[in-house]
């Protein structure tokens, strides 16, 4: 169990990095077709196939819309919603890569908003942007589709707006990536959240869509606390709410981004990256994790008595790095909150790993060998992870 000062700033804003409560109740559930998959996967009761399978995944932008609506209304510039919609996209496609599925993709998506403060020039930036993200995706071979939306004005329930999508896909049953290929002595190929990739239009800072709750907080001055009452929780300690050094226009130290460009830097996908090594090297994918919720230690819930070695990560992007300076956060709970570097990673022999860090650079994302498995050291042999960082061990067992 965590003490109560490593649980820390990001469970008393009302948020938990590994939802343990989550999967718990979630862990009594049928697991589907292949336990231990990244995401849940049933019989193919859309068609009826007895070789094909379905899944139904929901994921959003989170709190990060809450950024773009602070900088709509300091600026007037609704159009950093069409980012908030890539976001919500990228959080479903790419959980579903982690099982190999990137073709017959249908996507729903749901706005809910507060219409008195969120208006019709920023609802039609989000629904345009879906749309012409989806279509920018097809054109780099994903089959995605829009199946339409709901858009509920739900002023009790929210302030600003919260952006979530529902994808659905159909699958060869013969093409699934499932968790239980993570075995001891593998490689770990990460593949960095930041810089330009070839099919991105703009930097990236790394930031993604998870936890920005703390970011928002942690780098945003009061200002915004006091002019912007509908963002926050009023139960949350007032400590705790946007207690930062910085505005949204203030430059972002050690790099050529604003702090607003950088938290609203677009949710990068690695679905061209993926794609291409099933192509290339069918059966080299022995298991992909998407390291989302939980970041660095999202993997402990895949495979079966593994230890997780990462020890030779990519540099911490300056956001993180602003993240920290302004909190004080431990390394530890940045570890297990933002993704510090790397978002995606593929599991390969290591002999093959070249080959991944070759196809991921042909578009310019960065990639290394971060780490490897080995059998679990836990006297129960449960997965485990050690996160080496700053001359430091930062030690991580199930749902610590």
């Amino acid at each position: 169990m965590k003490s109560d000062k490593t649980k820390g700033r990001y469970a008393a804003r009302g948020v938990s990095a590994g939802k343990e409560e989550v999967h718990a109740a979630v862990d009594r559930l049928d697991p589907g077709l292949f336990k231990g998959a990244f995401c849940k996967i049933t019989e193919d009761y859309l068609t009826g196939s007895k070789t094909r399978c379905n899944v139904i995944h929901s994921d959003g932008s989170g709190t990060k819309s809450i950024i773009a609506y602070l900088y709509y209304k300091e600026t007037g510039d609704a159009s950093a919603f069409r980012g908030i919609s890539q976001d919500s996209i990228v959080m479903n496609i790419d959980d579903l890569l982690c099982i190999g599925a990137c073709e017959r993709i249908l996507l729903s998506n749901t706005v809910n908003r507060n219409a008195r403060n969120f208006g019709g020039d920023a609802l039609a930036e989000l629904i345009n942007g879906s749309e012409a993200f989806m279509e920018k995706l097809r054109g780099l071979g994903v089959k995605i589709y829009s199946g339409g939306g709901e858009t509920a004005d739900v002023g009790d329930l929210t302030g600003a707006v919260v952006v979530d999508s529902c994808a659905v896909a159909v699958m060869r049953r013969d093409k699934v990536i499932a968790g239980d290929k993570i075995k001891p002595g593998l490689a770990i190929v990460g593949l960095s959240s930041a810089g330009k990739a070839t099919y991105e239009d703009s930097e990236n800072s790394g930031i993604g869509s998870n936890g920005l709750t703390s970011a928002r907080h942690d780098i945003l001055c009061p200002y915004y606390r006091e002019k912007y009452p509908e963002t926050f929780d009023a139960g949350v300690d007032e400590k705790l709410v946007y207690c930062g050094p910085y505005k949204l226009e203030d430059k972002l130290e050690g790099s050529s981004m604003t702090i607003a460009q950088a938290l609203l830097s677009p949710t990068r996908t690695y679905a061209p990256v993926i794609m291409k090594i099933m192509k290339k090297h069918p059966g080299l994918i022995k298991g992909l994790v998407h390291c989302s919720g939980g970041g660095q230690t999202k993997c402990v819930r895949f495979g079966k008595s593994v230890h997780f070695v990462k020890d030779n990560l990519m540099d911490v992007p300056p956001i993180f790095k602003a993240i920290q300076k302004a909190s004080g956060t431990s390394d530890r709970e940045m570890f297990e909150v933002y993704n510090m570097g790397h978002r995606m990673e593929v599991y390969c022999s290591k002999s093959d790993a070249k080959k991944v860090i070759d196809i991921a650079e042909s578009y310019a994302v960065e990639a290394r060998v971060i780490g490897h498995t080995e059998k679990s050291a836990r006297p129960d042999r449960k997965n485990h992870v050690s996160v080496k960082y700053a001359g430091k061990t930062l030690e991580y067992g199930p749902r610590d």
